[in-house]
């Protein structure tokens, strides 16, 4: 596993391999060098839209499901970014690919009483939305980044801290030891326009820099928004079924 402290570097990928209960999916998906290409060229197409440079832009690619071959596919195709959000599948994984040189980004819901052992295999973690989480997460041995993810919706129930509560939240990953906040997290809600929601984000990242100056990275952009999220100044993009294909069938 490759641990490190700075997750935007120029290296733009992940990789993903399934349980041993998935078959494959009946449909023959495109080639994956040409999806992951093709990925690429719309991020830079959008960066250069933006006046960006695509190096800021790290591509995280997500691998639900997906077999292990798939992974050494993508690793020889230069992804070194992977993302998981399903704590069993990603230790597992993990634990088999350990000598291929890749950050693991815990993009899911974190129990607190399974946050030591994603953090045992984990390089960065998306999804810190409470106070509770952030304290089980914290260590006095070792520190991993994270991100604060916000809930965009007025369900309760979803992932994501309630923007009103994000400042203090902010306060408790800054200290907490062990954990080094990188920025915010957030999905845009089902239905509502990708680049107003990517807008807010980033509205909120500009009053975290306020309490934490150097948490500047903005995780956001999938499959199907990543353009309007690079438009709205995101740092990692959460990528899977525009690279990887459709998910295998899982009996």
């Amino acid at each position: 596993m490759a641990r490190t402290t700075n997750c935007t570097r120029n290296e733009q990928s992940s990789l993903s391999m399934s349980p041993p209960d998935a078959v494959p999916s009946e449909t023959a998906p495109i080639d994956l060098a040409t999806r992951l290409a093709t990925v690429h060229g719309g991020v830079a197409d959008a960066a250069r839209e933006a006046g960006r440079d695509p190096a800021e832009i790290t591509t995280i690619v997500v691998t639900k499901f997906h077999p292990v071959s798939l992974l050494e596919e993508l690793y020889a195709l230069g992804v070194r970014h992977v993302g998981e959000n399903r704590h069993q599948e990603a230790q597992s994984k993990a634990a088999l690919l350990a000598d291929l040189s890749l950050t693991w980004h815990f993009v899911g819901q974190v129990q607190s009483k399974k946050a030591r052992q994603v953090r045992a295999y984990a390089d960065v973690i998306h999804s810190v939305d409470r106070e509770s989480l952030a304290t089980a997460l914290g260590s006095s041995e070792s520190s991993i980044d994270c991100f604060i993810q916000v809930n965009l919706t007025d369900d309760a129930a979803r992932g994501g801290v309630d923007p009103l509560h994000l400042s203090a939240l902010v306060e408790r990953v800054l200290d907490t030891p062990g954990l080094d906040l990188l920025g915010l997290m957030a999905v845009a809600p089902l239905g509502a326009e990708p680049r107003r929601a990517f807008a807010r984000v980033r509205e909120l990242g500009e009053h975290v820099r306020a309490q934490a100056p150097s948490a500047a990275a903005l995780s956001m952009g999938m499959s199907q928004d990543y353009a309007a999220a690079v438009l709205e100044g995101t740092t990692h993009l959460r990528i899977g079924t525009a690279i990887t294909g459709n998910r295998p069938v899982v009996r």
